[in-house]
């Protein structure tokens, strides 16, 4: 087996500032701890660092230091939540990913190398992906699950990738960086030892009398001698994330960066679920209470982020925000089977299929999706009830009827006659075909007893004619063929 560590070191920070990355660049930001009356930096960003600090610092000196410096208390469970979306995301590479908390994941890569071509591109898509995500990282790859993340705690990126090597690259690290309790800690330290390559040169039967079988299967399960089995991250049916605002935003353009890093995060859920989605729930939460809801409806099932991101800016054009906005939140509910796309060698490319559906898309989140949508048809005879208005792309068969016109008339437009002959602008119609014989809906208050033509005007045009079946009935026109 292959693993990658992935450890989010400053994921404390980045559950605040990861919606505004580029403005929190140039201002001093901190997390902070506490503990009864007791409040010391957690963490801090290099702007805050720049001007003197540091993690541990007590708060009182950060500000007294630093007066325009924001602090914010650590949020332990947005923490979680964050760190349960990026495995979310993960899923795209493989199924078998582990949560590490507070800060880490833990992906088994082996059986999706062939699938992305090597180590290398999985290697370079997964941390590009990160860094678009917001996310700052450290990672390493290793054939165990816990010798994976001992080197991504200690910064040992190097790859590590069969176990004869993985004992070296480990020995050199503290005995800090295993995960025992800490009076055991304090006992190997009494009996000398340092780092995990002293306890590696000890007898295990030894070790185990000595300090208990804790600790020898801890360093049997690094090196792989003993199985480490890792519980699977289970993925919800539905995926509902949320990204909180370190400041208000009251622009509806400034929008946009943080909606794409969720949108970024749907892409990779739904990647590993081989599903799309075909309509998305936005959801901006306001400052003081309150929200304002986009459902944005999709005319074929997409995942990809770009054109997600340009439906929603329409859609955001459109608002007018009653408040500052300090939270994102972006669900999708039922998810969309769709199939990966094969390359075909001779096939044409479905673009002006792909562009016919962009448009629509983008008309109906310009223009409303009651403004723009499509035809469906229904099982009458009659012309002016034979159809109905329908989602775009919905697709249901037709009845068997004769030719019809593209374009109807409504309401028809009554005809002049020459010697009983119909007339279209003073102009003589050539009856070509008829009579089409519609007679029905005697049930209803528009029945309708109708002879049908179609008939030619001099320029060569086609058009559709009907009189009712009554003594001297005018003729109408109610349809054309383009």
């Amino acid at each position: 087996m292959l693993w990658v560590s992935l450890r989010l070191p400053r994921l404390a920070l980045e559950v605040y500032t990861r919606g505004e990355a580029e403005l929190f660049e140039r201002l001093p930001f901190a997390v902070y701890e506490s503990h009864g009356s007791r409040r010391w930096v957690h963490d801090c960003n290099a702007c805050a660092r720049a001007q003197g600090v540091y993690a541990g610092m007590a708060v009182s000196a950060a500000l007294a230091l630093c007066a325009e410096l924001q602090i914010r208390p650590r949020d332990h469970a947005a923490e979680a939540q964050a760190l349960g979306e990026l495995a979310l995301w993960a899923t795209q590479f493989t199924s078998a990913v582990s949560l590490q908390p507070p800060d880490a994941l833990l992906l088994e890569v082996e059986g999706s190398l062939r699938l992305f071509g090597g180590i290398a591109p999985l290697h370079q898509r997964l941390l590009g992906g990160l860094e678009a995500l917001g996310h700052a990282y450290v990672q390493a790859l290793a054939p165990t699950p816990l010798g994976a993340w001992l080197l991504a705690c200690a910064g040992h990126e190097a790859p590590v990738l069969t176990h004869e090597t993985l004992a070296g690259a480990l020995r050199p690290l503290p005995l800090e960086r295993l995960p025992l309790a800490a009076e055991r800690l304090a006992a190997l330290r009494g009996l000398g030892l340092r780092s995990i390559g002293d306890c590696l040169r000890l007898p295990r039967a030894g070790l185990a009398r000595r300090l208990g079988a804790e600790l020898v299967d801890l360093l049997d399960r690094m090196l792989g001698t003993r199985p480490d089995p890792r519980p699977r991250f289970e993925p919800p049916a539905r995926f509902d994330a949320r990204l909180p605002l370190p400041v208000e935003i009251a622009n509806c353009e400034a929008l946009l960066f943080p909606l794409r890093r969720l949108l970024l995060g749907l892409e990779g859920f739904l990647l590993g679920r081989g599903a799309a989605a075909q309509r998305l729930h936005v959801g901006l939460w306001h400052q003081g209470g309150g929200s304002t809801e986009l459902d944005i409806g999709l005319v074929a099932p997409s995942r990809d982020p770009a054109h997600l991101l340009a439906l929603t800016r329409e859609h955001l054009e459109r608002l007018t925000l009653a408040a500052p906005i300090e939270a994102l939140t972006l669900r999708v509910e039922h998810l969309v089977p769709l199939a990966a796309e094969h390359r075909d060698l001779f096939a044409a490319p479905k673009v002006a299929h792909q562009d016919w559906q962009a448009l629509v898309e983008r008309l109906r989140a310009r223009l409303g999706e009651d403004a723009v949508h499509g035809l469906a048809p229904l099982p009458d005879h009659r012309p002016e009830c034979a159809w109905r208005a329908a989602a775009p792309g919905t697709h249901i068969a037709a009845p068997e009827y004769p030719p019809r016109p593209l374009w109807l008339v409504d309401p028809p437009r009554a005809l002049s006659t020459h010697r009983g002959a119909p007339c279209l602008e003073g102009a003589p119609l050539t009856l070509l075909h008829g009579p089409e014989r519609i007679e029905t809906g005697w049930w209803e208050d528009h029945a309708a007893a109708r002879d049908y033509f179609v008939a030619r005007t001099l320029d060569g045009a086609r058009v559709w004619l009907y009189r009712e079946r009554r003594p001297d009935a005018p003729w109408f026109i109610q349809g054309v063929w383009a």
